[in-house]
């Protein structure tokens, strides 16, 4: 059907879109008809995404660097980026880290800084746009979580826990916000072919393909296609479900 899926003239904010996941995310957005704060942590990155946005969609996006486990200069974005769109009707949490070991040898720190920007941070976003997503009709909240907060992993302890937590998270704001139209959704990447999963070998990547029904890994599309439909009018009765984009590994 034409005209399905578009976000003419939304404001979106993507977190952790420098690249990879993000990235994607940010741009089928923008093709879709949606004007996007393109927010990473490195202001090179945020920068190059925008500007390959922009030169496909001229004046499509905009960057932004902030740290998302920083509560104050999240606020502080927040505001900034309202004042720059007026609005803001899309909010994609995807910012995340990884500090893998087992928890024998795990430090605080490593925990600490995969929970403070996988979970506290998509709660700072939250709390900095919540007004303005609230007074919006059928705003959109989107998590990306991961697999791994469904089933646990050996030597992620930290970064189950935050996805899981995420997980959490979104099932409750779904609640809070349904009665002002804001849907809250979250996404379960499998194994999908970024910079975190560049780091595996060849044969940590054939050991996974064979637990993968569909037989391979999935690409950063697959993950954009599915948040572009958690975005759009047509999942407007979604809400509180966590779509889980893995090509069969965890049913």
């Amino acid at each position: 059907m034409p005209g399905m899926f578009q976000l003419t003239d939304k404001v979106a904010v993507v977190t952790g879109a420098g690249r990879g996941i993000g990235q994607a995310i940010a741009r089928v957005f923008a093709k879709a008809g949606a004007k996007v704060a393109v927010v990473s942590r490195t202001e090179s990155n945020s920068d190059a995404t925008a500007d390959a946005i922009n030169a496909e969609h001229p004046g499509a996006a905009q960057p932004y660097a902030v740290d998302v486990a920083d509560a104050a200069a999240v606020a502080e974005l927040g505001k900034q980026i309202v004042a720059d769109f007026g609005k803001v009707e899309i909010l994609v949490n995807n910012a995340g880290v990884t500090r893998d070991g087992l928890l024998l040898r795990m430090s605080d720190e490593d925990w600490d800084t995969v929970i403070n920007t996988n979970l506290k941070g998509a709660f700072n976003t939250v709390k900095a746009f919540q007004r303005t997503l609230l007074r919006q009709k059928h705003a959109r909240i989107i998590n990306v979580a991961s697999v791994i907060g469904l089933m646990g992993n050996a030597g992620q302890a930290n970064y189950a826990a935050s996805k899981a937590g995420l997980i959490g998270f979104t099932k409750s704001l779904a609640r809070e916000f349904a009665g002002r139209e804001v849907t809250a959704n979250a996404i379960a990447p499998g194994f999908i072919t970024t910079d975190m999963t560049g780091a595996l070998s060849d044969e940590q990547k054939a050991a996974i393909q064979t637990k993968i029904p569909l037989g391979s890994l999935g690409t950063v599309d697959d993950i954009a296609a599915a948040a572009l439909y958690l975005a759009s009018e047509e999942a407007r009765y979604v809400t509180g479900q966590v779509l889980v984009v893995d090509g069969g590994m965890v049913m």
